[in-house]
């Protein structure tokens, strides 16, 4: 019987442990023209606010923004440059028309962009004919 409750207790422990090892971690980001690389002329405006569960990799996001040079063309996170750096898309936030502000979903990261994520190395950025390189940009930080 001690046996039985001893490694229930040890059972139990080891899930806890696991448990407690996985995070969500919330980023933010301001988005403005004066961010996008190189910047461009806009009164855009926005703030980006993204959750990680680090555990599964698992994202969710809202996107607020007003101001724009006209109506969304692309909305994404962009992985693997610092800020004033480019990078390619890493996880579009939707797809054209559907992205009124706010913009809302979920995706998921690989470990790679993961880990650019948790190194800076990631950015929010918003499209519109324009500015199709992007009008407003914000590099996501905890």
């Amino acid at each position: 019987m001690r046996k039985a409750a001893l490694i229930l207790g040890l059972l139990a422990a080891a899930a806890s442990s696991a448990i407690a090892q996985a995070a969500v971690v919330n980023y933010k980001a301001n988005l403005s023209a004066a961010s996008e690389a190189p910047p461009v002329q806009s009164a855009g405006t926005g703030m980006a606010a993204v959750s990680v569960d680090t555990a599964t990799k698992q994202l969710s996001w809202r996107v607020d923004y007003s101001g724009l040079s006209g109506p969304l063309t692309g909305a994404h996170i962009h992985c693997g440059a610092p800020a004033g750096g480019n990078a390619g898309v890493a996880v579009p936030l939707g797809a054209a028309p559907n992205l009124a502000s706010p913009i809302q979903g979920s995706g998921t990261m690989t470990d790679p962009q993961l880990a650019q994520l948790q190194g800076g190395q990631c950015y929010v950025n918003l499209h519109t004919d324009k500015n199709k390189p992007g009008e407003v940009r914000g590099q996501l930080a905890p």
